[in-house]
């Protein structure tokens, strides 16, 4: 209560200050207080934000069921390039380029396993993964640009079509005792899930 009567008694002296002076003078007060103004609201609307790897995986564990907080935190803090992320956006931007490089890496493996398979049915569940993986690393290229330029709503819908290529390639394999890429299927899908969460959050 002290200290709202003491703002009310300097708004008052202010008032009577300003009224007592002659015209000019007030005009230029007034244009004297409109850079102090503009000077306090510039760091509220340019805040970077900062926020660490703990911290963002816990949040998008908490929102997104597809992201395990101890595996965000081992394999985003295991990239070197988190601590230079800053804030949410470069965190959503680098689990993005991850998700691609595990696309990548996990439609290579596909490959080297078709080459080697002899049976026509296999071959063809093999394309079809082939097929889904290339699909997800385009959707996926395609939301990082987008991330780039600050368009997270079409990110997130690029991401969430991206997450589908695991599940649709496993499904091909539905029937036989064991998957060959299900290790890889797992791994992409978990980094695309810290993807869109980190991008929703990030929205």
């Amino acid at each position: 209560m002290a200290a709202m009567s003491g703002l009310w008694s300097l708004c008052l002296l202010l008032l009577v200050s300003i009224s007592s002076v002659a015209p000019a003078q007030a005009a230029e007060m007034e244009i004297e207080v409109v850079p102090m103004t503009t000077t306090t609201e510039e760091p509220s609307s340019s805040c970077a934000n900062p926020v660490s790897v703990e911290a963002a995986c816990r949040g998008a564990s908490e929102t997104h069921a597809g992201v395990a907080y101890d595996h965000c935190v081992e394999s985003l803090g295991a990239d070197p390039r988190s601590k230079e992320a800053g804030n949410m956006h470069g965190l959503a931007m680098l689990a993005t380029k991850l998700a691609i490089d595990h696309a990548a890496s996990t439609e290579a493996k596909i490959d080297d396993l078709a080459e080697l398979e002899e049976s026509p049915h296999a071959r063809a569940r093999f394309n079809h993964c082939l097929e889904q993986y290339g699909g997800a690393a385009d959707l996926l290229r395609d939301a990082l640009d987008n991330l780039k330029a600050e368009i997270y709503g079409k990110a997130m819908e690029q991401l969430s079509a991206a997450l589908g290529a695991s599940e649709s390639c496993e499904d091909a394999w539905k029937g036989e005792e064991s998957i060959p890429v299900a290790a890889h299927d797992r791994e992409y899908g978990r980094m695309a899930h810290i993807a869109l969460g980190f991008t929703h959050a990030a929205a």
